[in-house]
């Protein structure tokens, strides 16, 4: 592991407490939570990296394919919803005696106005905004402070996944669950893409996509 420097260890230190302000204290920002928290930790990137802000959040233009946005990125968000309708929620649903709740979501039943906007807002605020945060951000400062042994990604991956889950609370105990494991998923997709934050936030807006869709139809 390469020796870090108090600049490199202070940066992140402040972003996490400045996030976790932004996140639990009331300041009701409302819907854009998270991109003002997506905000601080592309600021935190630019005051440690300047040149490579980009890259360091895992942005690499060779990495920017058709093949891998537009086909494999869909696929992978395709199978992992499949894994979520079909086997993550009622299997955690009968652990926890809690359904998921969707009662969040009700307005969004048939109504094709509100989910061209929500799907706007999913892609800016969950697509970019989540991975940016805790992938882009959150799981590559966590490689450099401690390095790529299995015990420290395996690490990284939990600890961050339950992180992801809790910010779901509105979805009940299941759905936290629900989301944390998914969350773990996408961070492993991430790991193994090489740190590729194009494709975890394409695999992530397709899979919420696919979701807001069974939302609209009601087959949730």
């Amino acid at each position: 592991m390469n020796k870090i420097t108090l600049k490199q260890a202070l940066i992140p230190f402040i972003t996490i407490i400045l996030t976790t302000f932004i996140w639990f204290v009331p300041l009701n920002l409302g819907y854009f939570t998270m991109m003002v928290a997506a905000l601080v930790t592309i600021l935190a990137s630019y005051v440690e990296y300047k040149g490579k802000l980009f890259s360091s959040l895992g942005f690499r233009r060779e990495k920017f394919t058709l093949k891998n946005i537009l086909f494999f990125a869909p696929l992978v968000a395709g199978i992992l919803f499949l894994f979520y309708a079909f086997v993550l929620v009622p299997g955690l649903t009968k652990v926890t005696g809690v359904p998921l709740d969707y009662s969040g979501f009700e307005d969004f039943k048939g109504n094709l106005p509100a989910c061209l906007v929500a799907l706007v807002y999913i892609w800016i605020t969950a697509g970019f905004g989540e991975e940016i945060v805790f992938r882009g951000y959150f799981m590559r400062q966590f490689v450099k402070l401690f390095g790529e042994s299995k015990i420290s990604i395996v690490i990284n991956i939990l600890v961050f996944a339950c992180f992801f889950g809790f910010l779901h609370a509105y979805q009940g105990i299941t759905g936290q669950l629900v989301t944390g494991v998914i969350g773990a998923l996408i961070a492993i997709i991430f790991y193994i893409k090489k740190y590729d934050l194009w494709f975890a936030v394409a695999v992530h807006g397709f899979f919420d996509t696919i979701a807001l869709l069974c939302v609209y139809f009601d087959c949730l």
